[in-house]
């Protein structure tokens, strides 16, 4: 059991039965906000703020997106904002002590982009009540007024990957190399796999799970055991573009995750899902300069364009991006529903039944697979 598995075992169903903001616009469903919880009231004329990266700032897509927020923060807020960031940073007790060394050194807004820095950020937020802290992916629902999540609907990009990748294959068969089979990995699994079974219901997907958000070897021995296996597509769901190298190597089509990386990879770049972190951070630093902050669980979509795709490569042909489109469409007007049953699990269980449709809160804690994985 990793550290992933105990902090959602540790502060996940005890923080879902509290209450708390969550902002969700367009999601299936969001928690009542409470009154004003973590509001702030005096403006300052500069702040400083902190970002904690599980990789490096050059990983070609997790922690380098990012960084990109983070210096599109410092472009919009001039000098009005100063900030720093730790990168590298393992999840484990050095993160408690890097959150230390930041508060110490002036941070009044920490933002920690890892799952497993939650633990150390949530005991931080009870400690340093005038600091802000938010977490990338965390658990939502924490009562903590100082302490927020933020995130993304990424399924719903993932799921129009999935098309992209349905269209690909040949042999009917996809390689998704996982980091960890943690319920935000499961969600992006189940939805890309239901979007590729949407247009080619043989299609199905076989996962290798590393143990780790970055490292280029093991995502690059895990595209090329699964290649081994007969995938005809590779599927990103870590923090390097290793995995399309080995795509690259056997010429086939690759679906990347974080970082548009078409211009590296043309004669096999299908998509990626992508975010916009930046507008997100200069919001918060924003308010809380100005004394108006206030605490939420936010989880953009592609409605409110936190959520988006790369552009498309050369294999995927217009009927197909047509197709993609649409579905985009019907999923930012709310007419279709990613996962709505009827929905059965990779071991023929019904888990989702005709016409009902999985909540925003249960797919943060889904731990099944959909049929056609494994």
């Amino acid at each position: 059991m990793d550290r992933r598995t105990l902090l959602i075992g540790g502060l996940g169903l005890a923080a879902l039965a509290t209450t708390g903001c969550v902002t969700n616009k367009g999601a299936t469903s969001a928690a009542p906000a409470t009154a004003a919880p973590g509001a702030t009231s005096t403006a300052a004329a500069t702040i400083k703020a902190a970002w904690i990266y599980v990789g490096p700032i050059n990983d070609g897509g997790w922690t380098q997106s990012h960084d990109e927020g983070r210096r599109f923060a410092e472009k919009e807020l001039g000098s009005k904002l100063i900030t720093t960031y730790k990168e590298n940073v393992p999840e484990g007790p050095e993160v408690a002590q890097t959150i230390e060394t930041l508060v110490k050194d002036g941070n009044k807004i920490i933002f920690a982009t890892s799952f497993g820095f939650g633990e150390a950020m949530l005991a931080a937020a009870k400690k340093y009540p005038d600091v802000k802290f938010l977490h990338a992916t965390g658990v939502w629902h924490s009562e903590q007024p100082n302490f927020g999540t933020y995130y993304g609907a990424t399924e719903e990009a993932k799921y129009l990957a999935g098309i992209a990748a349905g269209k690909e294959t040949k042999a009917n068969l996809i390689g998704f190399v996982a980091p960890f089979l943690i319920p935000e990995v499961i969600r992006h699994i189940n939805a890309f796999t239901l979007g590729a079974q949407s247009v080619n219901p043989a299609a199905k997907v076989k996962i290798v799970e590393i143990k780790s958000w970055f490292d280029p070897t093991k995502e690059r021995q895990g595209a090329d055991s699964l290649i081994t296996q007969g995938v005809d597509v590779i599927v990103n769901g870590g923090d390097s573009p290793a995995p399309g190298e080995a795509a690259k190597a056997k010429n086939l089509g690759w679906v990347g995750y974080d970082s548009d990386q078409s211009a590296n990879f043309p004669d096999i770049w299908l998509t990626a899902p992508l975010y916009r972190w930046g507008p997100y951070y200069v919001n918060q630093i924003r308010t809380a300069l100005e004394g108006t902050w206030k605490k939420e669980d936010y989880y953009g979509n592609l409605k409110d364009g936190f959520n988006y795709l790369a552009p498309f490569g050369k294999r995927v042909d217009q009927a197909t991006r047509d197709l993609i489109e649409a579905k985009k469409k019907e999923i930012i007007d709310g007419t279709f529903q990613i996962f709505k049953g009827p929905l059965k699990d990779n071991k023929g269980a019904e888990r989702v039944a005709a016409g009902a449709v999985v909540s925003a809160d249960d797919l943060q804690k889904i731990d099944w697979l959909v049929e056609g994985v494994s």
